[in-house]
């Protein structure tokens, strides 16, 4: 799996990207657009951010399957 560096926060991580470039830029070509570089990266780290959120109401809400009404 590709890994990606981003910036978050001044610090660089290195996470993988949990998108599918080729679906995203599709998408995108779809609707007569370009997507840059950082696009795909900067996606994956918003999915990241709304996993972490969904995690955290999961467990406090004590259970330990996260489920759609988490996100």
């Amino acid at each position: 799996m590709a890994k990606k560096k981003m910036n978050s926060g001044g610090s660089k991580k290195s996470r993988e990207v949990l998108v599918v470039a080729s679906k995203v830029k599709a998408y995108i070509k779809a609707k007569d657009m370009n997507t840059s570089a950082e696009a795909v990266g900067a996606l994956s780290e918003q999915v990241y951010c709304m996993l972490d959120a969904a995690a955290g109401r999961t467990k406090a809400n004590g259970r330990k399957t996260l489920k759609a009404q988490d996100l």
